[in-house]
């Protein structure tokens, strides 16, 4: 019969088979993908930069011939009133890398807004450090996530994602700083809105009776009260407060509060009540 060794031989001969065949195909497709890196290299090219001193660079067009205009016409006049430095890149499968920093001449009291829709959000920002001191890095992280992401570009488009970011930043400028972005988006108010009914209903079965001759529970209650504190104040009225001074979302807040609050307070009457204790005491 044959030995173990002759029978082990061929999945060797084979496995070194397999390993030549796959170094091949990595050198072919290293080969056939190596002018395709330089051509992308090549686009990183300030030779793509304009022939004349603009605050805009619009190479994906994401604005209209109006759009742009106005839009110079305005940073440029922001610039001279302010002395704020704020500039717009658009690009999609061409950048002029770099080389944008030398052609604006960027420093700290500059902002470089850059739309490119290739990544997961829309909108990057070159924040120099004079802003910090104004708008801190969760501001421009705040900034980027509501204007920047897919579903505010899907409804109001690149163009109004971009100008709505620029607006925003100029007017915090004008205000002389924000900490947070203006403006309670829907999203957010819903968010705060379940947040407060979330909060209220925590009060509501803290509060229910346990005990005969009881109306409410002020000791549970103030034992979570870290708890729905939390929830009402600080993820429902503070996000409101800071960002607008509408007071109806922060009515309808209130409102979603009390409702949650008595809402459960019934519901714990009608189904942990019946199963009380019938005996009366102090709890």
């Amino acid at each position: 019969m044959p030995g173990p060794i002759a029978t082990a031989a061929p999945p060797r001969r084979r496995s070194a088979a397999w390993g030549a065949g796959l170094a091949g195909l990595l050198l072919a497709a290293a080969l056939v993908l190596l002018p395709f890196g330089s051509a992308a290299r090549a686009y990183d090219n300030p030779d793509l930069l304009p022939d004349h001193p603009t605050p805009v660079i619009d190479l994906a067009k994401t604005l209209t011939d109006g759009q742009r205009t106005a839009l110079e016409q305005e940073l440029n006049d922001f610039e001279h009133g302010s002395g704020w430095k704020l500039r717009l890149l658009t690009q999609y499968d061409r950048t002029p890398g770099l080389a944008v920093k030398d052609f604006w001449q960027l420093d700290e009291r500059s902002l470089l807004v850059v739309a490119d829709e290739r990544g997961g959000n829309l909108l990057n920002f070159n924040v120099g450090d004079a802003l910090f001191a104004l708008m801190p890095r969760t501001f421009w992280v705040e900034l980027q996530t509501r204007y920047g992401n897919q579903y505010y570009v899907r409804d109001h488009g690149r163009d109004g994602a971009v100008l709505d970011a620029i607006h925003s930043v100029k007017g915090c400028l004008a205000m002389g700083g924000c900490q947070v972005v203006p403006g309670l988006p829907r999203e957010q108010w819903l968010l705060t809105l379940w947040t407060s009914i979330l909060g209220g209903l925590i009060v509501g079965f803290a509060a229910y009776p346990r005990h005969e001759g009881r109306r409410v529970e002020w000791g549970w209650v103030l034992l979570l009260s870290p708890l729905w504190i939390i929830l009402f104040g600080v993820f429902g009225v503070a996000p409101i407060v800071t960002r607008t001074s509408d007071l109806l979302p922060l009515l309808r807040n209130g409102l979603g509060f009390a409702a949650g609050a008595v809402g459960a307070y019934l519901i714990a009457q009608f189904t942990l009540g019946r199963n009380r204790p019938g005996t009366s005491g102090e709890g």
